[in-house]
């Protein structure tokens, strides 16, 4: 009598396949590494060329800026760079360049100490002539077009230290950028400035805060391959007081109204 029943099928042991282990700790850590340095070339690549945000710490742009608005600059406004191009040199440029327009909020290489990084508007563009006479502008020999306003919601908003200045508030046109300009009446120390040829490839730039700026009347001009981009956008807005600064006495200031300001 036969048996029916299925003989056991025997697997030879060089035939069974191993158990794989998985990638060892090593090459899990170069893994990890890889991954990570990808990332931060891919933001660094990022800030260099495309968009990089600043925090505004003086208030040389108020009313446009207060301190404690933290801005997106785009950084191909001009054209793009050759990444990390403009870190120790002047930026070599892919595309363009094109010239900044008159009215353009800037950011740039203080050109006393290019490690340090200023935000201005530009006011005069290379040939231009620029003259303050009894605090007004003059460019090419005209003045620009202001016009006085209600400055009340501006010093509400204010930052604390400037609030016992006496302000004038003008809506100002400066190139195709209509925005607001403060000059103190009580201060005559920017009062005047001598008329000035703009050179070559440089731009003559000045604080919207027209008596609180340190800006081209002082120091000269911004060469062009000083400038890093356009300041376009207000992202968030919080003032810090810190403990022993100069803003010590001042107050918190959240301002979540300016998230999202476009920045002219």
């Amino acid at each position: 009598m036969q048996d029916n029943q299925t003989p056991e099928v025997v697997i030879p042991v060089e035939q069974v396949e191993p158990i794989n282990p998985g990638p060892s700790r090593k090459e899990k850590f170069i893994k990890e590494v890889k991954s990570f340095t990808l990332i931060i070339l891919s933001v660094l690549v990022f800030r260099s060329v495309l968009f990089e945000p600043f925090k505004i710490p003086s208030g040389s742009m108020i009313p446009t800026l207060l301190i404690g608005d933290f801005i997106l600059v785009n950084k191909f406004s001009y054209g793009f760079k050759v990444p990390f191009s403009d870190w120790f040199t002047d930026p070599i440029y892919l595309t363009g360049p094109q010239a900044p327009e008159r009215g353009d909020v800037i950011v740039f290489k203080y050109p006393k100490d290019t490690n340090l990084n200023y935000i201005k508007r530009v006011i005069g563009l290379p040939g231009d002539t620029i003259e303050v006479i009894d605090k007004v502008v003059y460019v090419n020999n005209k003045p620009i077009e202001t016009k006085e306003i209600d400055g009340k919601k501006i010093l509400d908003d204010m930052d604390d230290r400037y609030k016992s200045y006496q302000f004038k508030f003008m809506e100002t046109k400066t190139g195709s950028a209509t925005h607001t300009t403060q000059i103190d009446v009580g201060n005559d120390y920017f009062a005047n400035y001598y008329k000035f040829t703009v050179p070559k490839d440089n731009y003559f730039v000045m604080g919207d805060n027209r008596d609180f700026s340190a800006d081209s009347r002082r120091w000269g001009t911004v060469p062009f391959g000083h400038i890093k981009g356009k300041a376009i956008a207000i992202w968030f807005s919080l003032s810090v007081p810190w403990p022993g600064s100069e803003d010590e006495q001042e107050s918190f200031k959240f301002r979540p109204w300016r998230i999202g300001t476009i920045i002219d």
